[in-house]
């Protein structure tokens, strides 16, 4: 059997995880082994923090939208329920949007929303 010299690829492999280890706290950026862990434990909270942006748009979303319902009389619950019964069909980041940067468009969606609710 042929003997095996594993230079470049080991050496490719543990460069890999020290670039992305750089900037980390003492050890973390210098030694392998620490530096290993430190990746995969960083890499496991990048994942869930992707997750967990989501969520947190969303509900930012829905402050804004509750925000500006108010100023109009209506509670988020109804606005939305309104929108639905006026067969109006934004999603929750373009009515967030207009809440922010056209008070006047949103105006006429709170509108439309109390007339399907009182009908």
């Amino acid at each position: 059997m042929p003997r095996v010299k594993r230079g470049t690829k080991r050496r490719a492999k543990r460069k890999k995880i020290l670039e992305r280890a750089s900037g980390y706290f003492l050890t973390k950026s210098k030694l392998y082994r620490s530096a290993k862990e430190a990746v995969e434990r960083g890499l496991k909270f990048a994942y869930s923090g992707r997750k967990q942006k989501k969520r947190q748009y969303r509900s930012i979303w829905i402050v804004r939208i509750g925000a500006a319902s108010r100023l109009h009389g209506l509670s988020y619950n109804k606005f939305i329920n309104g929108l639905k019964k006026a067969g109006v069909e934004l999603d929750r980041k373009i009515l967030a949007e207009l809440a922010v940067n056209d008070p006047a468009g949103f105006g006429h969606l709170a509108e439309q929303a109390k007339t399907a609710l009182s009908s």
